[in-house]
C-alpha cells in the first residue's frame, strides 16, 4: 500500500472502517511524562524555536539596563544549556558554579531572565512529574503574547490536567490552541482540549472542539484522528 502524503488532506473515513478498539480519551491523555517522551523530537524542535524567540524577547522587553541585567542574561544562558541537554536538576538548581533557574528567579527578580526562568522551571518540574510546582512557575511566567506564551499555556494545561483540574486545563488548552497561524502547536492543544472534554463527560463540547480542529487545521497530523474521535462519540458524519 502506498504511503499517504503527509501534506495531503485527511481522507474521509466511513463508519464501517472505524475499529472497535479505538483508544479512549482517558487512555490518550494518561501521563504527561509519557507524552513528552513519545513526542520528544517535536518538543525539542519547539524548544529550539523558543530559544530563537528568547533573543527577541530580551530585546523588546523594557527593564532597566546595567551589570545586573547582563549577569542575569549570562546566568540563564548556562541554565538553558543544561535544559537543552535534559539535565533537569542542574538546570533547576545549578551545578555548584553556575546558577539554575530557581536561583536566577530569586537573585535577579524583576529582570527578563528571571521571568523567563519561571517558564523553564515550570517545564522542568512538569517533566519531573512535580505538577504543583510546574503550575506555580508557569502561572508566574509572563510571555506577553509571544510564541513562548502559547507553549507555556499548553504546559500549564498539562499541569492542571495531571492534578485533576479539568476545567482549568480545558480553558488553558483552548487558549494555547487559539492561534490559527500556529499549525504546529494549536492542533495539539485543541485535540487535548477535546479529550479533556470527553473525560469531563461533555461529548457535545468535545465534538465541537474536534470539528473546529478539522476545519482550521485540515493538513495537521491531529486532523487525521478526528474522524475516529468523532465516531467514538457517535458522530459518523465526517
Amino acid at each position: 500500500m502506498a504511503k499517504q502524503d503527509l501534506y495531503t488532506a485527511p481522507r474521509k473515513v466511513s463508519a464501517a472502517e472505524i475499529v472497535d478498539d479505538i483508544p479512549t480519551a482517558e487512555d490518550r491523555l494518561k501521563g504527561v511524562e509519557s507524552w513528552y517522551q513519545t513526542n520528544s523530537k517535536m518538543v525539542n524542535y519547539v524548544l529550539i524555536g523558543i530559544l530563537a524567540v528568547v533573543a527577541g524577547y530580551f530585546a523588546y522587553t523594557k527593564f532597566y539596563n546595567g551589570p545586573r541585567l547582563q549577569k542575569s542574561n549570562d546566568a540563564i544562558f548556562r541554565a538553558q544549556t543544561y535544559f537543552s541537554m535534559d539535565s533537569l536538576n542542574w538546570a533547576l538548581n545549578g551545578d555548584g558554579n553556575n546558577f539554575g533557574f530557581l536561583k536566577i528567579i530569586d537573585k535577579y527578580s524583576g529582570t527578563p531572565a528571571a521571568n523567563l526562568s519561571h517558564y523553564y522551571a515550570g517545564v522542568c518540574f512538569l517533566k519531573k512529574g512535580d505538577f504543583k510546582n510546574a503550575e506555580k512557575h508557569l502561572k508566574e511566567f509572563d510571555g506577553k503574547g509571544t510564541m513562548v506564551a502559547k507553549v507555556a499555556q499548553g504546559a500549564l494545561a498539562d499541569a492542571y490536567m495531571e492534578q485533576g483540574k479539568t476545567d482549568d486545563a480545558i480553558k488553558a488548552y483552548l487558549e494555547a490552541g487559539s492561534d490559527e497561524n500556529n499549525i504546529l502547536l494549536s492542533p495539539i492543544y485543541l485535540e487535548r482540549a477535546g479529550m479533556a472534554y470527553e473525560l469531563k463527560n461533555n461529548p457535545e463540547e468535545a465534538k465541537k472542539t474536534y470539528r473546529m480542529l478539522k476545519e482550521k487545521f485540515p493538513m495537521s497530523m491531529q486532523a487525521r484522528n478526528m474522524d475516529k474521535n468523532l465516531a467514538r462519540l457517535g458522530d459518523f458524519n465526517p
